[in-house]
């Protein structure tokens, strides 16, 4: 396939690309930043431990909100980047002595943490935000708290569509169009991507969560059409490098490249795109738990809501946000568009997701 423009002109893009945070990945090992010492410095101050996107999302919270935070509160933060499922490991591995104050999970992997006990209820009168946010984003329990949210749906090369006289994708179904046999990079199941589209894939044809098999099925179809299946939740790479033409992926990742002047455009498919929420979570005996209350409701706040949706394109989980015209139309906001949003079952998800996962492995990767 004739490449978009000459390799050498997206190093740039690549490289910014490789730092740039988005829910739904599933590896990637911890990086810390700030004060290393975990619980408190010399000078008696507390340190608050947060885990959490690295990249852009990180960045971002560095540069214009964990400063102020440090100010207000007269502390210092840690921040250990990595993916969701890493940060649930850590969680698991320190379950008897908590070293982590903050977790910053995807929806599902924060479903698991939840289930597994790992996380504490967030206290109204601490995280007075919470009676802000849409509810979405919110637990039942309070346990947790959505703080971002973006769409799953399916990423297209508008170029090659254009040469090729495609009409844009508008369905979950059109992935198994055989005309993308060869063009298509999928995720794999374990990344949420994947999870979303084996659902998603079951619903439309006529399961769910609780029946797989059509999904299944489905799979069985378009997995010959993959190159491969990706299992890190960033598929920039393929895109810039011509072999994939559309994906299963996430609006705010599309929308990072296409700032870049890629031609990629995000489609929510006709049955729905698949909300994923970032989720703010204070960890259950963390040893600064109530300044870990006060950092989640520190970035429920407006104006750092701004800058998550400024960051990595994710839009804001409280109603009272404010965002310009431009970042608006890039990002899920406002009332209208998160209630398009389909909202998956992760109970159901996460007690099985063992048994697909070994299912997916057998029946669906061995075949692209």
């Amino acid at each position: 396939m004739k490449m978009w423009k000459r390799a050498g002109l997206w190093v740039g893009v690549l490289a910014m690309l490789a730092a740039v945070v988005g829910c739904g990945s599933s590896g990637g090992a911890g990086t810390p930043s700030g004060n290393q010492s975990g619980g408190s410095q010399a000078s008696g101050q507390q340190v608050l431990v947060v885990a959490g996107y690295g990249g852009s999302f990180q960045n971002g919270l560095e540069k214009s909100v964990i400063p102020e935070f440090e100010q207000q509160f007269h502390c210092k933060v840690t921040y250990i980047a990595g993916a969701s499922t890493a940060t649930l490991a850590k969680l698991q591995a320190q379950k008897a002595n908590p070293q982590i104050d903050v977790a910053l999970l995807d929806d599902g992997p924060q479903a698991q943490a939840k289930e597994l006990g790992l996380l504490a209820p967030l206290d109204p009168a601490v995280v007075t935000n919470l009676g802000s946010v849409y509810d979405i984003a919110k637990d039942p329990d309070n346990v947790g708290v959505g703080i971002g949210i973006t769409a799953t749906g399916i990423a297209y090369n508008t170029k090659v569509f254009q040469e090729n006289h495609w009409p844009a994708p508008t369905s979950w179904k059109d992935l198994a169009n055989p005309k993308f046999k060869g063009k298509l990079v999928l995720p794999s199941i374990v990344t949420t991507y994947g999870v979303h589209m084996l659902v998603m894939e079951a619903r439309v044809n006529g399961g769910g969560e609780s029946n797989i098999e059509p999904g299944f099925s489905a799979m069985k179809t378009i997995a010959p059409s993959s190159v491969t299946f990706d299992t890190t939740a960033d598929v920039s790479n393929y895109f810039l490098q011509g072999t994939a033409v559309a994906s299963v992926w996430g609006q705010g990742r599309v929308n990072t490249l296409k700032a870049q002047g890629f031609p990629i455009e995000f489609v929510f498919p006709k049955e729905g795109a698949v909300a994923l929420l970032a989720t703010g979570n204070v960890v259950k005996n963390a040893p600064h738990e109530k300044l870990a209350q006060e950092f989640v409701n520190f970035l429920l706040d407006p104006k750092n809501q701004s800058v998550i949706a400024q960051s990595v394109y994710m839009g804001p989980t409280n109603k009272s946000t404010t965002l310009d015209d431009k970042l608006s139309k890039m990002v899920i906001y406002g009332p209208s568009e998160i209630n398009q949003l389909v909202k998956m079952d992760w109970k159901t998800i996460n007690a099985n997701r063992a048994a697909w996962t070994d299912r997916w492995n057998k029946e669906i990767e061995t075949q692209h």
